[in-house]
């Protein structure tokens, strides 16, 4: 058979070496029956049961290193409650997502060479950090590589895995290395970093600059990654205050580098309506009678909120088809939400400003009752319709005084505070408040760091006096 094309071996072509007698030298092909029939069934008996074998093979080592390094862990899973509200619309995507596109490069023309940087995410707990990025991992295709920062611990100094003290802290740190392994399409999520050494964290300082580079150590082996180039995102999250009570802080080599985000205080122009509205939206899954408005009607959300704002029912319209009898059951509901909306967002406020202040000037002990997304669907899920608003204070009262307990000490003065911004405070609870907050401004003047205040107010003073007796001796 002549007019063949190729490079096939068995193909005879012009310039095939050692040209058989009596064949031409024209691309062709000389079929030899008997030794066709010889290969095939070689073929059959032998080269197809060795090649499903080696598939085989290949299949169950895949599962069993996939099962050993627990990969299926490491996929993005959004929870079933998670909310898309306007403020992750309008103002945290944006925020994330320019930080995200220096990080991992942005498509097409606008492609930045100088990958860099870090997103830190900041705010009490309770205010969906991970929920978010483990959403925006899920979106862009990447693995999603949790570090849990309270199992690293503060004694963790190293991300060598044999350097660990505990089995705890040498999965994590064998997770960390794994990701700088994987060295693509994968984000690095150390979570509660107020937990984790400052020298630890240092670590990611190089990591974070422009020359993406890290020291690991993986299967025993000490490795430079370097990641110029590659879809790796470096994401850290932490609370204010550590577990003892200490102000967080974080060190300043790896802060300059990062985009830095408190998500219980957005201060961006515009956002804090989109905020404090983010509570009933996210708490709509939370009760029973809002949940199938938000998985059936979402887009009717905000008119049924303004009704229940307003109450006046002109000119508002709903796509989805509700009947009276649930309309009322959805307003009802909306307007006892909107009153545990403005109580927890009032208590967020007071916890984000007493942790930003310093304990040498304060004149009250620290508030640490929290207003986060976590105490709203707390309080939703427990809402009816029927309620009236003496059983939303109790409501109120009782969440908070359970949440409260746990302050141990700290109890009494938490309860106190709390009453005090919602106005519910007795006459004698009002006394005992004042006595708790003079006696707290006698033991901070008569602390150590108190008493240097005054000294050194005192020799402020002196030197202010002596300076007024030379100008009163230069006119003499």
């Amino acid at each position: 058979m002549a007019g063949f094309q190729g490079a096939h071996p068995r193909i005879i072509t012009p310039d095939t070496p050692n040209i058989p007698d009596g064949k031409a030298a024209a691309p062709t092909y000389y079929l030899d029956f008997p030794n066709f029939r010889r290969r095939l069934l070689h073929y059959d008996r032998t080269t197809v049961p060795q090649f499903e074998a080696f598939q085989e093979t290949k299949k169950q080592l895949l599962a069993q290193a996939t099962h050993e390094l627990r990969l299926e862990d490491f996929r993005p899973r959004v929870l079933t409650s998670f909310v898309r509200n306007q403020l992750i619309d309008k103002v945290y995507l944006p925020l994330i997502g320019a930080n995200l596109a220096k990080q991992i490069g942005a498509a097409g023309e606008g492609k930045r060479t100088d990958l860099m940087g870090l997103l830190l995410l900041i705010s009490p707990p309770g205010y969906g950090k991970t929920t978010l990025m483990e959403y925006v991992a899920n979106r862009l295709g990447l693995i999603f590589m949790k570090i849990n920062g309270p199992a690293i611990g503060h004694a963790v100094t190293s991300v060598d895995p044999a350097q660990a003290p505990n089995a705890g802290a040498r999965q994590e740190l064998e997770k960390l290395n794994l990701a700088f392994e994987m060295g693509d399409n994968v984000m690095i999520y150390v979570d509660d970093i107020q937990h984790c050494h400052p020298e630890f964290l240092q670590k990611f300082i190089s990591l974070c600059d422009a020359q993406r580079k890290i020291e690991g150590v993986y299967q025993g082996r000490t490795r430079t990654y370097d990641f110029r180039g590659r879809k790796v995102a470096v994401v850290m999250a932490g609370n204010p205050y550590t577990e003892s009570g200490d102000v967080f802080q974080l060190p300043d080599m790896l802060a300059n580098r990062a985009d830095i985000y408190n998500l219980g205080d957005i201060l961006t122009a515009g956002s804090e309506e989109a905020f404090r509205l983010s509570y009933l939206e996210n708490a709509l899954t939370s009760n029973t009678a809002l949940a199938r408005l938000a998985t059936q009607s979402p887009q009717d959300v905000p008119a049924l909120i303004r009704l229940a704002e307003t109450g006046q029912s002109e000119g508002v319209s709903f796509e989805g088809n509700h009947t009276p009898e649930e309309l009322n059951e959805y307003v009802a509901v909306l307007q006892k939400l909107l009153r545990l909306r403005d109580v927890v967002a009032r208590v967020n406020a007071a916890y984000i400003a007493s942790a930003a202040q310093a304990d040498a000037y304060r004149t009250e002990p620290p508030f640490k009752l929290q207003g986060s997304y976590r105490n709203m669907n707390k309080l939703a899920e427990k809402v009816r319709p029927v309620m009236n608003d003496q059983e939303i204070t109790d409501l109120l009262a009782a969440h908070y005084e359970s949440e409260a307990q746990t302050l141990t000490s700290a109890t009494e003065a938490n309860l106190l505070k709390l009453r005090e911004l919602l106005g519910w405070l007795t006459p004698a609870e009002d006394t005992r408040w004042q006595e708790i907050k003079a006696t707290f401004r006698d033991n901070l003047r008569n602390s150590g760091a108190g008493q240097l205040l005054q000294m050194l107010d005192k020799l402020e003073n002196i030197a202010g006096g002596l300076s007024g007796i030379r100008e009163v001796l230069k006119r003499e």
